[in-house]
């Protein structure tokens, strides 16, 4: 229940919950360690790329469910002291193991693979000053969301895949339990979330706790009840004793120390931000490092978000009178907020418009790039009792090996308060040529270490889906001007986040201030408006990533065509920024400018 600074290198520790003859006979044998550092030259690298590698997927039995390696499928995190400070103690060995290796020795690919792996340490180690186990809850991160999201991350055809779960579950009560302490040991240190984000939490954890104990295998309390799962009696009679007599009974003492301790003593008013915690401005900086990949100041941020929006204050002006007939810019925003036309009836023309753009996008991605990822990308919709409380749409990757595809995730619950002209310009970020296309092209580059394969740099990450919004205007696939407005829309709203998320964490806004500018500021949603700053005020500097990561990425791709010309072709350029995987924006711009260099160099020679 913890926030997770980087995907695949900032986890969380854990330890198996069933003896090791059990684990040894019931679940996937080891992956050879060779395609942990595939790619990798130098031998001292190699051993501690793979050895960080192995270790991090002990250390998080879900995420290595989550990318098909189920040798941890009965295993929950451990969230012990002991358990973490031997993690550290690992972390700050392998720091001093990657700092010691010289360039000279290293390839250019081993140099940025050292590099990745040392800002990867450095970042968790700078980010203990957060204690997030120790405060941090909200409607996207906790042990509720956590327990309905592990039983689509395994496979259960088999009675030692099913045996595993069995052992996952019951030993979910005590890591549920020590959780609560934590949260117990932070407010004894004034460490404790704000007032709203465990509001919603507990209404969460009331909804789902007012079920019934159920003997059926889909148990709603735990996962999304349309699973169908293949349990014997024997089996189903084994998670019921789990569910109803440990998860349960954990879940509800987790609930009431949240109302009765936690509620009274929450963050309010100029005190929902990290300012307000002890390290809290330690933290913040980390954070904003983290998210980044750049020494920036919250000032700096905060100003290139004010700067950001008065730019497309003006393209809302200009469109707005093609589109709408007005650039006034209150009217404007207030038409695509109340107007009745511009909202969905169903969840049914949800889904419909996602599927269309999606595809759509597909057809025209051969043309702008030159490579297409073969994982296959599909339209979900967010799960009932998570729909409330989450934001408009997320993508989940799939799996390189095809058994798993990526899914654009959208959020259907109450569609006549969801804008039609949003549609568009959600489904291109979450899905092609956004998240899926990178993610995918990602976890599909065999030459790189799995570590790389599966690394999310939230600027570079990001960053790509927010450049894509705009590209997808480039090439041709919004459907109208009132579609593009939702372009728009969507930029405001991420320089509204530089704003927002500096705002509260280093300036002291409230919750109300932040939701006010964002209104003023942007035509988003009211709804949409609350979820978001919940998100900021729970997963500081997060939110930071986008526009910095679009900006990098305008910047490189402005620089290659001034300085190319008619040498400059779009699907090269996106073939560079992707070829490497995720990577920090000054890696990143370091590679672009040695390809920009190189191809110069061709062009000037070329007959």
């Amino acid at each position: 229940m913890t926030l997770l600074p980087l995907l695949a290198v900032a986890l969380v520790s854990c330890v198996p919950r069933t003896s090791p003859e059990v684990a040894a006979a019931s679940l996937t044998a080891a992956p050879p360690v060779s395609s942990a550092v595939v790619g990798v030259v130098n031998p001292l690298l190699a051993q501690l790329v793979g050895e960080h590698w192995e270790a991090t997927l002990a250390r998080s039995p879900t995420f290595a469910s989550e990318i098909g390696d189920h040798r941890y499928d009965d295993r929950w995190t451990d969230p012990s002291d002991e358990a973490l400070q031997a993690w550290l103690r690992r972390q700050r060995e392998t720091e001093l193991a990657l700092a010691a290796l010289p360039d000279e020795l290293l390839s250019r690919t081993d140099r940025v693979t050292r590099d990745l792996l040392l800002e990867n340490v450095r970042a968790e180690l700078a980010e203990r000053s957060c204690r997030f186990e120790e405060w941090s809850v909200s409607a996207r991160d906790n042990d509720l969301v956590t327990l309905r999201s592990v039983i689509g991350q395994v496979t259960l055809g088999t009675d030692a895949e099913r045996s595993a779960l069995l052992a996952r579950y019951r030993g979910y009560a005590a890591v549920v339990d020590a959780h609560t302490a934590l949260l117990r040991r932070g407010l004894a240190a004034g460490r404790v979330s704000n007032r709203t984000s465990l509001e919603k939490v507990i209404a969460m954890y009331d909804a789902a706790l007012a079920e019934a104990p159920t003997t059926r295998p889909e148990h709603t309390l735990l996962v999304d009840g349309t699973l169908e799962r293949p349990f014997t009696a024997d089996e189903l009679a084994a998670f019921d004793l789990a569910f109803d007599e440990q998860i349960r009974p954990a879940l509800q003492r987790q609930r009431d120390v949240l109302r009765d301790e936690l509620l009274p003593a929450a963050r309010t008013g100029d005190n929902v931000g990290l300012h307000a915690l002890p390290e809290g401005r330690a933290c913040y900086a980390a954070r904003v490092r983290t998210a980044t990949t750049l020494p920036l100041e919250p000032e700096v941020l905060h100003q290139r978000g004010l700067d950001e929006m008065a730019r497309i204050h003006q393209e809302f002006r200009v469109l707005g009178k093609a589109a709408l007939g007005t650039d006034d810019l209150p009217v404007i925003f207030r038409r695509l907020r109340e107007d009745p036309a511009l909202r969905f009836s169903t969840p049914e023309e949800i889904r419909a418009v996602a599927e269309s753009a999606l595809r759509r996008a597909e057809a025209a991605v051969p043309t702008w790039f030159e490579h297409v990822p073969t994982t296959k990308c599909e339209v979900d919709v967010v799960p009932d009792y998570l729909a409330p409380f989450t934001t408009i749409a997320y993508y989940e990757p799939g799996l390189a090996d095809g058994s798993r595809p990526g899914k654009y995730v959208v959020n259907v619950f109450s569609p006549t308060t969801r804008p039609r002209h949003e549609a568009e310009v959600l489904a291109f970020h979450e899905s092609v040529p956004g998240h899926h296309l990178q993610i995918a092209t990602n976890r599909e580059l065999g030459d790189l270490p799995l570590f790389r394969q599966y690394a999310q740099y939230d600027a570079f990450v990001e960053g790509w889906a927010l450049y894509s919004e705009r590209l997808a205007d480039e090439m041709g696939l919004y459907t109208s001007d009132v579609d593009r407005l939702g372009m728009l829309s969507f930029d405001a709203w991420r320089a509204g986040r530089l704003v927002v998320d500096t705002g509260i964490h280093a300036q002291g806004w409230s919750r109300e201030r932040a939701e006010a500018w964002l209104l003023e500021n942007t035509p988003l949603m009211p709804d949409n408006v609350v979820n978001e700053v919940d998100r900021y005020a729970t997963w500081p500097g997060q939110a930071l990533a986008y526009k910095t990561g679009q900006l990098q990425i305008l910047a490189l791709r402005a620089r290659a065509e001034e300085r190319l010309g008619a040498a400059f072709r779009p699907a090269a350029f996106h073939r560079v920024v992707l070829e490497q995987g995720a990577v920090t924006l000054p890696l990143l711009d370091a590679h672009v400018e040695r390809w920009i260099e190189d191809t110069s160099e061709s062009s000037e020679v070329s007959p």
